[in-house]
């Protein structure tokens, strides 16, 4: 437990949302910062790696959002936190079959984690192809940028109302254990919780402050150079009211304050709050639906029929169990959200209507 000390300050008492970033981004120590935590052998499996049809349906999407916006000569694509590189190689080799989209775009990948970069970069070979660890060196023209499962593992803060004050949780370091408190929230919390309405009627509140961080960045890029931002992620319309924070390691639950360093940290994302954030920063936002209603509407029922066909049989029902997860509503396909937010004045956008 000695070790725990590393990821506090000299008061040993720091907001659960800055403990759980330092947990999980820290340079040198960071749960992200020595593993690859995807795959079989990994703590997680994502959509990416379930099928790649998955990968061909969002560069589908992207192709078509490209197409929305009359073919520019010039166009970004940026995909927040790559990953191991499975969603973004099957992208490319998507990509190389529409040449003169292919020709017009210029790629980019958004990742922290000097681990991760490095198996990125083993995988992801093609020249077109830039990391970047901030926003200001894109190119002209329009940017598109996609994240799968990217706000979910950016922590939250969290909020409890007792006898009408709001208290913010914090984590404390004391004897080699940790345990959490509650400190009076300041005026600036409540102000933001107040801007979006959280207070009415909640007990408990989640409040993705660092993510917002993480979005303005986002935002000012669309507006200066036109575009979008697609999120997929795990999450909810109405608030919880509850705590969403979940560990996971080697597949399986873990309870949130075990394995600190070696188990992944997420908190499901609130569609309705991050709606609301968007709007406020003066984007358009379309309708929020289901990952399976967003990828049958793009076409991957009709994909998996033309790819199954020259399949053998064992080879064909495994195509269609995966693609059961991603779209079955008792698997991912209600739990798992998808929103759009752009600048740009295209009013009908494939798989929202």
């Amino acid at each position: 437990m000695n070790s725990l000390n590393k990821y506090f300050n000299k008061k040993k008492v720091i907001p659960i949302d800055m403990f759980f970033n330092k947990v999980l981004y820290d340079k040198k120590y960071g749960y992200y910062a020595n593993r690859n935590p995807l795959g079989e052998k990994g703590d997680f499996i994502t959509s990416p790696t379930i099928s790649f049809l998955f990968s061909e349906m969002i560069a589908i999407w992207i192709i078509s959002y490209w197409e929305s916006l009359q073919k520019p000569k010039k166009f970004n694509i940026v995909e927040l936190g790559p990953g191991n590189g499975d969603l973004f190689k099957i992208l490319e080799r998507t990509f190389k079959k529409f040449p003169e989209f292919y020709n017009s775009s210029n790629f980019y990948l958004y990742e922290k984690s000097r681990k991760l970069k490095s198996l990125q970069k083993k995988k992801l070979q093609s020249k077109k192809i830039s990391w970047i660890s901030n926003f200001t060196k894109l190119g002209r023209g329009p940017v598109i940028f996609f994240g799968n499962e990217f706000f979910d593992a950016i922590p939250v803060k969290q909020f409890k109302k007792e006898k009408k004050v709001i208290y913010e949780k914090f984590v404390k370091y004391k004897n080699n254990n940790l345990t959490t408190i509650l400190k009076k929230a300041t005026r600036r919390e409540l102000i933001e919780l107040k801007k979006f309405k959280l207070l009415d009627n909640f007990k408990f509140i989640e409040y993705p402050k660092l993510g917002f961080n993480e979005l303005q960045k986002i935002i000012r890029t669309i507006k200066k150079l036109n575009g979008g931002l697609l999120l997929i992620d795990y999450g909810y319309f109405k608030q919880k009211n509850i705590s969403t924070l979940q560990s996971v390691r080697k597949h399986k639950k873990n309870n949130l304050f075990s394995n600190i360093g070696s188990a992944d940290i997420t908190s499901l994302v609130n569609f309705n709050l991050l709606k609301n954030y968007l709007l406020l920063s003066k984007l358009k936002v379309n309708n929020i639906v289901s990952q399976s209603f967003f990828l049958k509407r793009i076409g991957i029922l009709n994909r998996a029929e033309i790819v199954s066909n020259k399949m053998k049989f064992k080879d064909k029902s495994d195509l269609y169990l995966r693609l059961k997860r991603l779209l079955d509503p008792k698997y991912m396909g209600n739990l798992f959200k998808v929103i759009f937010a752009h600048k740009s004045n295209v009013e009908k956008v494939l798989g929202f209507n």
